[in-house]
């Protein structure tokens, strides 16, 4: 029976198998190897829509719940939670397993193989702050592989998937650090390249930070002050006032938070936030934001904005607010997108400095630095490795499909 190599990824997903030695990657959505890890429930339709039609979905209003960032729930409450969605009691154990069950589906029919184990990717760290609530992800996702109907699963690594697709790029001897910058976390791989086509794995670390938190943090500083952040809400009695809380609106700038925020209780919470406030304006757009459920909407254009900004083409970007208030924008500029995710990059760049640590190796001793992954396009991140790392040699692996093609490598071998 085939082993079926998947990266369940926090935006993206993929699938692959190996064939006479070389990875090949399974076309699963319009003849592309890579799907993006959505889900819409379509609430007229009464069934569940995965991938680019569930964003064309969202994009084009149908009634339904959307969801994205899902393997970021790993190790939290929410996962065993129950909710009813289309008149079903579901949790999100059965929810990912359904998407992963998608994947196996599509591989199945692309290849006519049967796939009852998958080598799976995880990352080195789910919650580097919290090892109890790592193991349970861990549990988790294993139990949702189950709920798709794979009856073995096994975990690899992500950086030391994306390490051995990438090994071709070394000499004999040389060292490379893989730097894996993913939706939900960032992953290093140290490994030294062996005589032939082997590798040595010296040290592998990571952190629980992302593109989605890339995303979260542009959100609260450039769109959350339009929808009433920051804003002075009077007391009910007297001329006193306080600032809005902040809860509401870090949850709408959370991919994964989204969904929950669209409840009787939280619209009310807005109105009276709006009723009391100086400036009622901003507030008021909030309520139109949940009672319309565009919150999705919102984080695609900061996303889109984010990209356009880290391209730095000759338009200054700016946020598409539109669907909230015609004509309303956020303008993203290039040195304040830096300026407000430089704490961030340096995060990143102190945890592979960290994985150097583990491994006893001096920074110097880098002959490549191999990004891989959505977000490792960013500049600001490339900025803060490449200064840690000064005599390494950038390479640019494919950065939605490397660790995939080591996982799809990995499945050949013949100790798997």
């Amino acid at each position: 029976m085939a082993v079926l190599g998947v990266d369940f990824g926090t935006s993206n997903s993929a699938v692959g198998i190996c064939v006479d030695g070389a990875a090949r990657l399974i076309p699963i959505e319009s003849g592309a190897t890579t799907l993006p890890t959505a889900v819409f429930l379509d609430f007229e339709a009464r069934r569940a829509i995965y991938g680019s039609p569930a964003n064309a979905a969202l994009i084009a209003g149908d009634e339904g719940r959307y969801m994205r960032a899902l393997k970021s729930l790993l190790g939290t409450s929410l996962m065993r939670e129950r909710r009813t969605f289309l008149n079903e009691s579901v949790d999100f154990i059965t929810i990912v397993g359904r998407f992963l069950t998608e994947l196996k589906s599509r591989a199945e029919r692309a290849t006519g193989l049967e796939f009852d184990t998958a080598l799976s990717g995880r990352p080195v760290l789910f919650h580097s702050a919290d090892p109890k609530r790592n193991a349970q992800a861990l549990v988790d996702l294993t139990d949702c592989y189950h709920a798709a109907g794979f009856k073995d699963v096994t975990f690899m690594p992500e950086p030391e998937a994306a390490a051995l697709a990438n090994r071709s790029v070394l000499h004999p001897g040389d060292l490379g650090l893989v730097v894996d910058i993913g939706g939900g976390t960032s992953d290093f791989t140290l490994f030294r390249q062996g005589p032939d086509s082997g590798i040595d794995i010296l040290a592998s670390h990571g952190v629980r930070l992302g593109g989605t938190d890339f995303d979260r943090a542009l959100n609260l500083a450039f769109v959350m002050p339009e929808l009433g952040m920051g804003s002075a809400i009077r007391h009910a009695f007297g001329e006193q006032t306080h600032v809005a809380p902040n809860a509401i609106f870090h949850e709408l700038a959370t991919w994964q938070k989204i969904p929950f925020l669209y409840t009787h209780e939280t619209r009310r919470a807005a109105r009276e936030l709006a009723q009391y406030a100086v400036d009622p304006a901003p507030l008021n757009r909030l309520v139109q934001v949940l009672e319309q459920e565009v919150g999705h909407d919102i984080a695609f254009a900061v996303e889109t904005a984010k990209i356009a900004a880290n391209m730095q083409t000759s338009a200054l970007p700016d946020i598409d607010l539109g669907m909230i208030e015609k004509g309303l924008c956020a303008p993203l500029y290039p040195v304040a997108m830096t300026a407000t995710l430089a704490q961030m990059a340096e995060r990143v760049g102190e945890a592979a400095s960290d994985t150097m640590t583990q491994a006893g190796v001096d920074p110097d001793a880098v002959d490549r630095l191999i990004f891989v992954g959505g977000s490792s396009l960013m500049q600001v991140i490339e900025a803060a490795l490449t200064r840690r790392f000064a005599r390494a040699q950038v390479h640019r692996g494919a950065a939605l499909t490397a660790i995939v093609e080591g996982l799809a490598l990995a499945t050949g071998q013949s100790d798997r």
